[in-house]
């Protein structure tokens, strides 16, 4: 469940921050501008970043809780399935 709830709130930056990029690629390339363009291109990519390198307080527990499952729940060896199945 996670897993959509990530996806839509990744979409939800997108929004914001597509248009933006747009609006800086044309500021550079067509009106010949390349501060605003440069600022605008900046701004999109770093609500991106901001969106996906930022840890809430509410993530805390959900990947402690991911941490420990992976651990508990991790694929054995396959050398030791190899050996049992010469035996």
């Amino acid at each position: 469940m996670a897993g959509i709830i990530d996806t839509i709130k990744f979409a939800g930056i997108l929004v914001f921050a597509i248009p933006a990029a747009l609006a800086g690629l044309e500021f550079v390339f067509v009106r010949d501008e390349p501060l605003i363009g440069g600022a605008l291109l900046v701004l999109a990519v770093g609500l991106v970043l901001f969106d996906r390198l930022l840890t809430m307080p509410s993530d805390v527990p959900t990947m402690v809780a991911k941490r420990v499952a992976g651990s508990v729940a991790s694929e054995p060896d396959s050398d030791a399935d190899e050996s049992t199945e010469r035996e």
